[in-house]
Formats: C-alpha cells, sequence, structure tokens
C-alpha cells in the first residue's frame, strides 16, 4: 500500500509504532497521548482524525481515533496492518452493559465478538465465522487487570452496525441468554481485520453506560475518565 495511505498522512512507516492503541474517539486518542505518553509527536490529523506516537515508559507506542462503527474502524485497521506494518492494535473504547452483573466502569476484555454486520458474507459461504482476538494478549490482559484489583469480565461482546439499533422481539433477550456481556460497535471489524492479515487484536471496553439500568457516563467522562483501561492496554502493549 502506497504512503501515505488515502486516511492516515504519516508518510513513513516509522511515524507509527508496531502497536497501536485505538479508541473511537479522536478525543480519548490525545487524551491518552497527552496523559500517558511522553516525547510525543503526532503523525496523523487528516479528517479529524487524531494519531500520536510516543513511549510509555521505555516503550514505543502509537495511539489514534478509529470513528465510529465497523465500516469507519476498517479503513484504519486495514491502512495500519497492510501500509504501516503494525503488528497489533488494542480497542480501548466504551459498551454498553447488557448483564446485571457488569456494571458502569468496570471493564470487559472481549473473548469474541460477533455481529449483523455483513462484511463475511461472501467469504464463508454459509459458514458464520466468529472472530476473535489473539488468545496470549487477552490472556496477560486478564491477569494484568487481577494484578491491578481491577473489576474485569471477559466474554463475548455484540458488535452492532448501528447505534440506535430496534432489535427484533426476542433478539436482546437472547443476546443476555446466551451470556453476551455488553454491545459496542467496531471490535468484529477488528478481530477480522487482524485474522486478514495474520495480525494481532485485542478489545478492553469500559462500560460507560448500562442499557438494562438505563445509566449512563457523561461525554467528558467517556472522553478522559477512563483510565484503567488505558492503563491496562498500555501495560500489555507488545513492543
Amino acid at each position: 500500500m502506497k504512503l501515505p495511505t488515502p486516511h492516515i498522512s504519516a508518510t513513513s512507516k516509522d511515524e507509527v509504532a508496531s502497536t497501536v492503541l485505538m479508541p473511537g474517539d479522536p478525543l480519548r486518542a490525545k487524551y491518552i497521548a497527552d496523559n500517558f505518553l511522553e516525547d510525543v509527536t503526532q503523525f496523523n490529523e487528516t479528517r479529524g482524525m487524531l494519531g500520536y506516537t510516543g513511549y510509555y515508559q521505555d516503550k514505543r507506542v502509537s495511539v489514534m481515533g478509529s470513528g465510529m462503527g465497523i465500516p469507519s474502524s476498517m479503513i484504519y485497521y486495514n491502512e495500519l496492518f497492510d501500509g504501516y506494518d503494525v503488528d497489533t492494535i488494542i480497542r480501548v473504547g466504551t459498551a454498553g452493559s447488557i448483564q446485571e452483573d457488569v456494571k458502569l466502569r468496570d471493564i470487559v476484555i472481549a473473548t469474541s465478538a460477533c455481529s449483523e454486520s455483513s462484511i463475511n458474507d461472501n467469504l464463508f459461504a454459509n459458514i458464520n465465522f466468529s472472530p476473535t482476538p489473539d488468545f496470549k494478549l487477552l490472556d496477560e490482559a486478564y491477569h494484568k487487570s487481577l494484578e491491578l484489583g481491577y473489576t474485569t469480565h471477559c466474554g463475548q461482546v455484540q458488535s452492532s452496525d448501528q447505534f440506535y439499533n430496534d432489535l427484533p422481539e426476542g433478539v436482546f433477550e437472547n443476546l443476555r441468554k446466551y451470556g453476551v456481556l455488553c454491545i459496542e460497535m467496531e471490535s468484529y471489524g477488528l478481530f477480522m481485520a487482524a485474522r486478514k492479515y495474520g495480525k494481532r487484536a485485542l478489545g478492553i471496553f469500559t462500560i460507560s453506560d448500562s442499557i438494562i439500568n438505563d445509566e449512563a457516563d457523561s461525554a467528558e467522562d467517556r472522553q478522559t475518565a477512563y483510565t484503567n483501561m488505558m492503563t491496562l492496554a498500555l501495560e500489555v502493549a507488545p513492543e
């Protein structure tokens, strides 16, 4: 893929680290760069999708927004994996809980993602392929979260194609019954892109709202308050 890519303005692969943390919100990317990284350089501002590279302790990492939803985020996943030789992408996002025991500001680490998205429809005929994250990275993140004392859940997430989604009768209830922990919008696409290129991916989420209890954090909190998730992702980010 020719550099710069259509949506990332870095002219050299060296501008982007081998591991990239990716929130949906570019302002959350800026917050991570400003508050967790040192010796920071900005490698992207195309379409307002901010991207930065710096050092967490002695570890060189990048952070960049992905936008909301699978179509937006997969543009960046593909260009980072294919164009900039990124090895690992860790999604640091927000999600809505659909289980009673998954509380506001708890952390969820995705073991797999389900979706109504049609991105797989032409790849596997009538097989419903279920993309999963890198297991070694998942295992490391789970045990690191216990070490740090975070309230963390591991399980399947639903990557919805719509934020305002009127599910058919019974679907929401079945998602809960079969143990889906929360609903977000990007991980299914991330895990698919990582499988496509033989790369590593992980999804870490902070519960920003509870769909069943009608609770929600503010927009400002979603940008700046979820430091446990940010710390966890940076701690397990491969060099």
